[in-house]
């Protein structure tokens, strides 16, 4: 009969990092942490509001945003309150089950971010470049249709490492390097060869986000060689443009902290312990925070139906 594994190697209660150093600072630094994601909530929790109480919002445009909100919601909802926990109530303890859980979900709307960022391309280059074919390329139907398919592709590519995950033994005492669950991390504390969970989450966001990007950056490119090709007064190509400043300011905000947390997970082994908490908190909190603001701001509709809600003037 082969020997038993213990059982805090199989069922391990992980450990949920604060910020090193600041341990007694951490009840004061929860407090702008707690700001930003009401903010963020509240901002959000706007604009799908002013998405759906107003008519003439009722656009593909508008659905896409609409996408990019609830996205936005889910990542700060599924995060912050595990940082808040650690941060004020000591919860630094999760079990594998449950880190598992909270990261599938987490990186699910994280790959559900760069396609909807995309998807959002996609609408503006149709509506930049082919006008008078807008409408009926983009139909409300064809939104609902992608939206379904983006979903299914951020979840179904996340699942072929998740049986793995719950398999790996995992080594007595493990502590994760954040205030809440990451594959990459978690797989840096498993006692087993993790090279398939590492090749498949590689080649996922190479194949995803990595995509997503590039053609982000062909579509604003088609965009920028139409606009400029035309013949109509300076006065057109301003306001073409200007439906796009909102959406590559978004891209900005979602792409910038990926990359930062994606490099230094693989190249920061010997960075500091708080850098790695730092840029996890700005990846699970810059995007729902600005993304709100940003389409405010720059979107005149919803700048104007903000200002109704709350009764302030029209400057």
């Amino acid at each position: 009969m082969a020997p038993s594994t213990p059982a805090n190697i199989t069922n391990p209660v992980l450990g949920l990092s604060g910020f090193p150093g600041l341990e007694t600072a951490h009840h004061w630094i929860g407090i702008p942490i707690f700001s930003a994601y009401l903010v963020a909530v509240l901002g959000n929790c706007t604009i799908l509001y002013v998405i759906w109480a107003e008519p003439s919002l009722h656009q593909p445009m508008y659905y896409f945003l609409a996408m990019l909100a609830t996205t936005d919601l889910g990542l700060c909802l599924t995060t912050v309150p595990t940082v808040l926990g650690v941060l004020w109530f000591q919860l630094r303890k999760v079990s594998k089950k449950a880190c598992v859980a909270q990261l599938f979900i987490v990186h699910s709307f994280s790959f559900m971010e760069s396609a909807v960022l995309f998807a959002m391309a996609v609408d503006r280059f149709l509506a930049v470049c082919f006008p008078l074919r807008y409408t009926a390329l983009v139909t409300p139907s064809r939104v609902v249709r992608m939206g379904f398919g983006l979903l299914l592709r951020s979840t179904l590519f996340l699942l072929p490492p998740v049986p793995f995950l719950l398999q790996f033994p995992y080594c007595p005492g493990a502590a994760l390097s954040h205030s809440y669950c990451l594959h990459q991390d978690l797989i840096h504390l498993a006692c087993a060869n993790t090279a398939f969970n590492s090749l498949y989450a590689l080649t996922l966001i190479l194949l995803t986000m990595g995509c997503d990007l590039l053609f982000i950056l062909i579509s604003y490119s088609l965009i920028l060689k139409t606009v400029l090709g035309r013949t109509s007064g300076g006065e057109g190509h301003h306001k073409a443009l200007g439906t796009c400043v909102s959406h590559l300011c978004a891209v900005l905000v979602v792409y910038v902290p990926v990359l930062g947390l994606s490099v230094v997970h693989r190249f920061g082994q010997h960075a500091s312990p708080l850098l790695h908490v730092v840029m996890g908190n700005i990846y699970i909190l810059l995007p729902p925070l600005m993304n709100p603001i940003i389409y405010s701001i720059k979107t005149k509709q919803i700048y104007s139906r903000i200002l109704q809600i709350f009764s302030l003037p029209n400057c």
